[in-house]
């Protein structure tokens, strides 16, 4: 058999929201440097944003799952301190992910990750969604990123409201195509239709998923490759106490992704390999 040669290709990778969904992406992320890709750039949005950043800032996926398994991104109570007044932006404030991020990254800026990461937001204000990419309030960028409508006060910057980047791009692949030779995607919410409608939540959770499966499509048509775990046939954004499941789907399915489609081990990149154009 063949064996795929080293190259020194710029390889993105694009994580996409999905709430607790999105711990598949450590799946993927363990199986594809056990496989020796290792991305340079990243993009993400929402929980894509929180396990992106965290990779972009140089930790392992064992390590992001210890977090997990310590309670700090596994229940919804950890990651929120709710309000009382119904009449806020949303339940819950953003100061538990914020102090998260920087107990992560001191730093807190985008220029010091050992990896380019490009943050994806939506501005309430225009609605259109922003790439963030540099200067400080990382851990801030992050949180506005995750915040879910209507959990999730709307962080306001320079008096614009921002919430998820899901909202109006759940893969976003864009900022990657101009400086990478290779994206990789990863869509933990690809749409699969309905087998049942017999409750609200039904119908809720089918039109936010189309939804965010029709602002993918552009991001989608960007990558390379693109894995798409189907946590989702089984679970919710909601079931954080699934991690373990979930991580393990990402996980396998990638391996079945990679042996499926083995030019994608063409990606395996040089240690010293920079983004070109930056």
């Amino acid at each position: 058999m063949q064996t795929a040669q080293t190259t020194n290709k710029t390889v993105g990778l694009c994580l996409s929201g999905g709430g607790a969904i999105g711990f598949a992406h450590i799946g993927v992320l363990q199986a594809l440097l056990e496989h020796s890709i290792q991305p340079q750039v990243i993009a993400g949005t929402s929980m894509g944003a929180i396990v992106g950043t965290m990779f972009a800032a140089g930790l392992n996926p064992p390590q992001m799952m210890e977090l997990v398994k310590q309670d700090k991104l596994y229940k919804v109570s950890k990651l929120m301190t709710f309000k009382p007044s119904f009449w806020k932006s949303g339940f819950s404030s953003h100061s538990t992910v914020i102090n998260l991020i920087r107990e992560l990254i001191p730093h807190d800026c985008f220029e010091q990750l050992p990896r380019k990461m490009f943050v994806c937001v939506s501005n309430m204000n225009t609605m259109k969604w922003e790439i963030k990419e540099q200067g400080g309030h990382l851990a801030e960028w992050v949180s506005a990123s995750a915040s879910i409508p209507g959990v999730f006060e709307a962080s306001v910057v320079d008096g614009a409201f921002y919430l998820d980047g899901g909202i109006l791009n759940n893969l976003p692949a864009q900022p990657l195509k101009p400086i990478c030779d290779a994206i990789i995607g990863v869509d933990v919410l690809p749409f699969i239709p309905p087998t049942k409608m017999k409750h609200p939540i039904d119908a809720i959770t089918c039109s936010v998923r189309g939804i965010q499966h029709e602002n993918s499509l552009a991001g989608r048509s960007l990558c390379d490759y693109l894995i798409e775990p189907a946590s989702v046939k089984r679970y919710n954004e909601f079931r954080f106490d699934a991690y373990e499941q979930i991580y393990k789907t990402g996980y396998k399915e990638t391996i079945d992704y990679i042996k499926k489609h083995p030019d994608i081990l063409t990606l395996k990149a040089d240690a010293g390999c920079s983004p070109k154009g930056l």
